[in-house]
């Protein structure tokens, strides 16, 4: 489905839209996908079940949710990493895993409950939050032209941080198709 976020041109499966009215062919300001993790495939339909058939556990997140939308001048994600959330970081980093840097947000911040995590190879840049009630979730963000990528997964995935560095880059690219 050729769908155009921001004047960037995007191949999009159908099945990965989320919101039906999103699915469809031309311009639109924003849409909202999902991929299962790690195949990056569009998830199968969802089964409807009644309230009695709904189990009271926290079932485990394995799509990597993905909303592409038009930045409309923003500051781009790149800038945002290397001029906002510098002043509201601790200055205390730690090693989170091989390769990958973890350091707080102050307490009384706007981001006072998340951690920002980044690497150099593969680059990855995170803003996560942290477990409590429900499981952590981390954003990664990057601009495409005209368009902003923001990715969403759980946070218990940075353990293998590499992999899923590796399969936002490849998302990325599956989605813009091969280059003219």
């Amino acid at each position: 489905l050729p769908v155009s976020v921001g004047a960037t041109l995007f191949n999009v499966q159908p099945a990965a839209v989320r919101m039906k009215i999103q699915r469809h062919s031309g311009p639109q300001e924003r849409v909202d996908l999902s991929f299962v993790y790690p195949s990056l495939e569009a998830p199968a339909v969802p089964k409807h079940y009644s309230a009695d058939a709904v189990e009271d556990k926290v079932q485990p997140i394995d799509r990597i949710f993905l909303s592409i939308s038009a930045h409309l001048d923003a500051l781009a994600p790149e800038a945002r990493v290397s001029t906002i959330y510098p002043r509201y970081l601790d200055q205390a980093a730690t090693s989170a895993a091989d390769g990958l840097t973890m350091r707080m947000f102050r307490a009384d911040t706007p981001y006072g409950s998340e951690d920002f995590y980044s690497a150099a190879s593969p680059a990855l840049t995170a803003r996560c939050t942290r477990d409590a009630a429900t499981p952590g979730m981390c954003l990664s963000e990057r601009r495409v032209d005209g368009a902003d990528l923001t990715f969403r997964f759980p946070r218990s995935w940075l353990s293998q941080w590499r992999d899923v560095a590796e399969a936002l880059d490849r998302l990325s690219a599956q989605l813009r198709g091969p280059k003219g």
